[in-house]
């Protein structure tokens, strides 16, 4: 054994269960937590807003009671929160479940929050510049977000071939960065993984059915009121134009409420945009594997995979 693997033996446990979204989850993090005296600290971009809970599959306050989760439904949906804050605050979750005597699972789909953590990314903490932002929103708007892109890849090759052109946020965030420091924000974003004993546990189902899945349930998030959720928020205040109201979902119900568009079309283009979101959280998954323990979700053996954490742990 060599002197990192032997450091990293000693070091405290730390779960990740991720997957595309509809996958499950949030039902198998529970069952583990249950078993293994665990709790849950959320890495989802969405589920961190409050009043947004049906859209977001959110868990339930139910599921919440069983089990603690940390990092989920604290934000307003106004509220600014940047991957600087969500690493910050997960290794502090993470730090308290430890330093409790429990096993901490970091649980979510969304890449970036999930590798920021497992990789100890070293994010800029270069604060927002709105003047800077409202120039480069409304340069993509004149020239088109491949064009807008080319500015990025001219400048920062490294984070281009990272960032899809139609990420219009990020990629704007990128050329922020570099206007505001003159280094390219793959330069700053320099790695020091953190002090855990690291599993990651991937799931994953054949494709069709993983679309099947997601389609279905969001059939029943309409039926569960996500329209009257999303009626609620414009009425509250939240507009479309904010980060959180992109959502998967809240985009198009805002469509449908605010824009006329049928009902029908509204639910038809969510399940569009939930297929391409669960093709881009495969391809980053892929493109981040630092060892993940890949589990069909439709034919994997619950207790075995919960006896084997169980022996990792003890190996620690």
């Amino acid at each position: 054994m060599n002197e990192t693997a032997s450091l990293t033996k000693n070091f405290p446990s730390l779960i990740i269960i991720l997957g595309p979204t509809a996958i499950g989850k949030t039902g198998l993090a529970i069952e583990i937590a249950e078993a293994l005296n665990g709790e849950v600290v959320g890495a989802d971009s969405r589920q961190i807003y409050r009043y947004m809970d049906i859209g977001t599959a959110k868990p339930t306050s139910v599921e919440r009671a069983k089990i603690d989760h940390h990092l989920v439904d604290f934000l307003a949906p106004d509220d600014d929160f940047t991957l600087a804050q969500f690493q910050e605050m997960a290794y502090a979750a993470i730090d308290d479940v430890i330093e409790r005597g429990k096993l901490p699972l970091l649980v979510g789909g969304t890449g970036q929050y999930l590798t920021a953590v497992e990789e100890g990314w070293s994010i800029p903490r270069v604060p927002p510049n709105q003047d800077i932002r409202d120039a480069l929103n409304a340069e993509v708007e004149e020239i088109g977000v491949e064009a807008f892109h080319a500015k990025l890849a001219a400048v920062d090759a490294e984070s281009a071939e990272k960032i899809h052109p139609n990420n219009v946020r990020r990629v704007v965030r990128a050329l922020e960065v570099y206007m505001e420091t003159g280094t390219p924000i793959s330069v700053l974003q320099q790695k020091k993984p953190p002090p855990y004993r690291i599993m990651s546990i991937g799931l994953k189902m054949e494709r069709e059915v993983l679309y099947e899945r997601a389609d279905l349930r969001v059939d029943k998030m309409v039926d569960a009121g996500f329209v009257e959720e999303v009626r609620r928020l414009l009425d509250m205040g939240y507009n479309r134009e904010l980060p959180s109201m992109s959502a998967l979902g809240y985009r198009e119900m805002v469509q449908h409420l605010v824009d006329d568009l049928p009902l029908e079309e509204a639910i038809q283009l969510t399940k569009f945009s939930t297929h391409d979101f669960i093709r881009r959280q495969e391809v980053w998954f892929r493109g981040h594997d630092n060892g993940i323990l890949w589990h069909n979700i439709v034919d994997m053996n619950r207790e075995k995979l919960i006896d084997e954490i169980a022996h990792w742990m003890q190996e620690s």
